[in-house]
């Protein structure tokens, strides 16, 4: 590689670093809300009386509990849709070399 190239490399890395942290210090005392809560606000400016379909079967004690969920929630869904991809992409290269 050359030493532009590196530099280019460095300097991507940089920008993606700082775009990173650069909202942690953006807000201070930010609370983190997911968008669950601001439509329930909304709705409930639109209609006072408005009362929910159904309540949660499980309410998990902390919102850290409620985000590792999430998270985890995440990983298995992408885990998923990445495997698949890739397993259909391993199934044509082998259709592909089965034809030469």
């Amino acid at each position: 590689m050359s030493a532009s190239g590196i530099i280019k490399s460095l300097v991507l890395i940089a920008i993606v670093i700082a775009l990173t942290i650069l909202p942690l210090f953006m807000q201070k005392d930010a609370e983190f809300g997911g968008a669950d809560g601001e439509a329930e606000k909304a709705i409930i400016e639109i209609n006072a009386e408005y009362k929910p379909w159904f309540e949660p079967l499980i309410e998990p004690k902390s919102g850290e509990i409620e985000s590792l969920l999430f998270s985890l929630q995440a990983a298995i869904g992408s885990g998923i849709l990445f495997y698949g991809l890739g397993y259909m992409r391993g199934r044509k290269k082998q259709e592909e070399a089965a034809k030469q």
